[in-house]
């Protein structure tokens, strides 16, 4: 048998080989079965040969199954039906026998093919699966992007033959090729799978029968690349879903890098805020003994430099009160600090209670009288305002801290409106100016963050950061922004609960 004329027409040696061992088993039937001719009926001779054909068809597949059922029924012929050695037949019934052996025949070969055709196919699916499980098993252990290209390369490579190749976008969006040194594809086509979301499947780069076949990696969550892979074109087909399922882990695990690096970097974050408020607070505590001598030490002077027998002459009585005016600004700056890093870390108790919101304007506008003497204010309220709960100390503080700074930023003269209204389980508080607005800056309540970093206004950028602080504790967001009209506005909510019932009194007990 020459294998190489055999190769040259697209017969692999397995399968001539398996051609030439049906025609082996067929000629061993009819030996077998010739010696015993003269003791059986030739109809069980028949169920020999197809027994033969059954084994074939099992062994060696379709083809050979139906070379072995031609030989089958010719040696049949030609050695068990009269007249013997020859192909003549004598008694015309049967070619009816011979019809039907050779349908039997090629029925039971072509059924036992495919039943172990898909016995094969199961078999490649269940090793499939146990890879892919495999797989899946390493990616989950995995702690870089690196680790994850290799894996999936390693197992394209030992289950189907391919090349792969992996496409992330780095910080900027833009996609680059995690492997350097071999990238498969280029960007360009690399970003159209990106962009669009969908594979593409073009030919080979190098020609010679291969496909390239661009998968985007697509995670629950979002998009996180592209994955090209490099395979022959006669197994592009049958491997497509296999590459899909690679792609689908793949994804899932390079979404896990990343949120695996967010809550890194968030963890981070937080270790850093613990420590600057742990800092603060012990700085603002350490302070406050020293500043509260010196602003007592500086009010002393003052108040000795405006007797009618000063004890300091003018010029440094003047000295005194200035003394005296940044005491108390450095002060309330330390005693904001020190609030501050206490709300951050939940250490300022809330002394919740169930109080008119009313009354807190009020005391607010009374705390600061002289510094909204320039600007009108106006107040809305709604007729029935239900009683809220919180704590009336932080609240005022909040309220003060918004008026205050509306009226460091805007011009003399111009309104302040400060409302409150009812949104469906919420009560709404308001404070809106007509000045210029708020800075489109990030983080503006953020600690130490000034909307005019070159102002002369004094301020050390903790107003609206406690204010963000306090109302968070409470269960509500600050929310800044502009409005249409002009003018900045600040506004939080709080929960309007269910406050006590108030009973009246009895007309015995009244009177």
């Amino acid at each position: 048998m020459n294998f190489e004329h055999l190769s040259r027409l697209g017969i692999s040696r397995r399968t001539a080989a398996g051609y030439v061992l049906a025609a082996l088993a067929a000629a061993s039937t009819a030996l077998l079965a010739k010696p015993l001719s003269e003791f059986i009926d030739q109809a069980n001779i028949i169920m020999l040969f197809l027994l033969m054909v059954f084994l074939v068809a099992l062994r060696f597949g379709r083809g050979p199954a139906i070379l072995a059922a031609f030989a089958g029924v010719g040696l049949f012929d030609f050695f068990f039906v009269q007249p013997h050695l020859s192909f003549a037949v004598a008694d015309a019934q049967y070619l009816i026998t011979f019809l039907v052996m050779l349908a039997v025949a090629l029925t039971t070969g072509h059924l036992v093919a495919q039943l172990r055709q898909h016995a094969d196919d199961a078999s490649l699916r269940e090793q499939d699966t146990l890879a892919l499980y495999e797989m899946a098993r390493q990616m989950a252990g995995t702690t870089a992007l690196e680790q994850v290209a290799e894996i999936a390369r390693r197992f394209l490579r030992d289950v189907s033959g391919a090349q792969c190749s992996l496409w992330l976008p780095d910080a900027e969006g833009s996609l680059a090729a995690l492997d350097d040194a071999y990238p498969l594809g280029d960007a360009a086509l690399a970003k159209r799978v990106y962009t669009r979301g969908e594979a593409i499947e073009q030919a080979g780069m190098s020609g010679q029968g291969e496909a390239l076949i661009c998968l985007p990696l697509s995670a629950p969550m979002a998009l996180r690349g592209v994955m090209v892979a490099l395979l022959p074109a006669s197994e592009a087909s049958r491997q497509h879903h296999l590459l899909i399922t690679v792609a689908s882990l793949v994804a899932i695990a390079v979404e896990r890098q990343h949120y695996v690096e967010v809550a890194r970097m968030a963890e981070v974050q937080m270790a850093s805020e613990r420590l600057r408020n742990s800092v603060l607070a012990a700085l603002s505590h350490d302070l406050r003994t020293p500043l509260t001598a010196l602003v007592g030490l500086a009010d002393t002077l003052v108040l000795a430099g405006q007797g009618t027998a000063a004890a300091i002459p003018e010029p440094h009585a003047e000295t005194a009160l200035a003394l005296r005016d940044q005491a108390q600004r450095l002060a309330a700056m330390v005693t904001n600090l020190l609030d501050l890093a206490r709300l951050s870390v939940g250490e300022q108790p809330l002394r919740r209670e169930w109080q008119s919101i009313e009354e807190v304007f009020g005391s607010a506008l009374q705390l600061l009288g002289s510094a909204l003497a320039g600007h009108p204010v106006r107040i809305d309220l709604p007729p029935a305002m239900p009683l809220l709960e919180f704590d009336a100390v932080l609240l005022e503080r909040v309220i003060c801290n918004l008026l205050d700074n509306a009226a460091k930023h805007t011009p003399d003269g111009t309104e302040i409106r400060l409302s409150a209204s009812i949104d469906a389980d919420r009560a709404r508080i308001t404070v809106c100016d007509s000045g210029p607005g708020y800075p489109d800056l990030p983080g503006l309540a953020q600690p130490f963050v000034r909307g005019d970093a070159e102002s002369v206004r004094p301020g050390a950028g903790l107003g609206l950061a406690i204010c963000k602080a306090i109302v968070a504790a409470h269960g509500g967001v600050l929310a800044l922004d502009n409005r249409p009209q002009g003018g900045a506005r600040a506004q939080f909510s709080l929960p309007l609960g269910s406050p006590p019932r108030i009973e009246e009194e009895s007309g015995e007990m009244a009177a």
